[in-house]
């Protein structure tokens, strides 16, 4: 009798967790989850962070609405839009880019901000460790500003007798100063002359590759930024009309018309950020939660615009190349 009413007990008890259980989930499936979009990063990565929600199974009007906030390239703008987003009470921020991420950062210390950076955030002050990031930040980084020597290295490698390369350079970029002192010392070991060519806005483009043709520039770097991703067509075109020889690390500028490009995908990055999204809006906290960084860098070249340009790429490049367009 007594271990009857025990296997009761247990029965009832189990039934009570399950019809909680299920309870708790139809509420979950029934939440419309708002996220806050803050930064200026290209449609297309923003295309592949709604397509990794959407393979999880956020679709926007369904059970998900997306604020979108955009700087418009004013860096200024950011740190009154992130606040915004704050007012709204949104789940969750995703942040883009150092400035945005900084300004999410100090808008709010409770709010969940998953960040999509360029550059590494341990050093730049935003988190303590990649590991254990702490507070309620986390995210993806990818370290294309700290790449800037290895294109460098794979320009000359590429063009052994160029003797001035021009540089591309956001002058309203957070990360201009630690992108430009990287790729100068990497110069002065390669024993190689730079131009710094500044630009703070789409407008200055046509100017600095003319400057960089009147100074015979042999080959350019494009240092990366938000700016320059933006417009891989312009840019590869310009490079063109130039007869410049270029390096980007957005391997969408190769397949746009540019010559070379070396870093991450960064249309993948994005698309893990939804993953933090996901894992986060479920429980996980930030601050436990590791920083995830790219484990491959794709090396592409594109060897119809080498052609149009009357360049002979080395065999040792091509070799390397994960992607090769012809």
């Amino acid at each position: 009798m007594k271990r009857t009413m025990l296997n009761l007990s247990i029965f009832l008890f189990a039934t009570l967790i399950l019809a909680w259980v299920n309870v708790a989930e139809a509420q979950q499936a029934g939440k419309v989850y708002r996220i806050g979009v803050l930064g200026d990063a290209p449609s297309s990565f923003w295309e592949a962070f709604r397509q990794g929600l959407q393979e999880i199974g956020y679709v926007e009007g369904k059970n998900l609405v997306i604020e979108y906030r955009w700087g418009q390239g004013k860096y200024e703008r950011l740190p009154d839009l992130a606040v915004e987003l704050v007012r709204l009470k949104v789940d969750i921020i995703v942040a883009s880019g150092f400035t945005a991420i900084r300004s999410a950062k100090q808008a709010t210390s409770t709010i969940p901000i998953v960040m999509v950076i360029g550059s590494d955030p341990v050093a730049r002050g935003l988190i303590v460790s990649l590991a254990r990031p702490g507070g309620n930040l986390t995210g993806v980084a990818s370290i294309v500003v700290e790449l800037n020597a290895k294109r460098l290295e794979l320009l000359k490698e590429t063009f052994p007798e160029v003797s001035l390369v021009a540089v591309l350079a956001n002058a309203t970029s957070s990360a201009f100063l630690t992108a430009t002192q990287e790729v100068e010392a990497a110069a002065r070991s390669l024993k190689l002359p730079l131009q710094l060519l500044k630009v703070r806005g789409p407008d200055d483009f046509e100017s600095a590759f003319e400057a960089a043709a009147n100074r015979r520039a042999g080959a350019l770097i494009v240092l990366p930024s938000t700016m320059f991703f933006s417009h891989p067509r312009r840019l590869a075109d310009l490079a063109l009309k130039s007869r410049l020889p270029t390096i980007s690390a957005d391997v969408k500028y190769a397949e746009a018309g540019g010559l070379i490009a070396y870093g991450p995908s960064f249309s993948h990055l994005y698309h893990r950020a939804a993953t933090y999204v996901d894992k986060i809006l479920k429980g996980a906290k930030p601050a436990d939660f590791p920083v995830e960084q790219p484990v491959k860098f794709e090396l592409v070249v594109n060897l119809k615009t080498a052609k149009a340009l009357g360049l002979t790429i080395p065999p040792s490049i091509l070799f390397r190349a994960d992607k090769v367009i012809k």
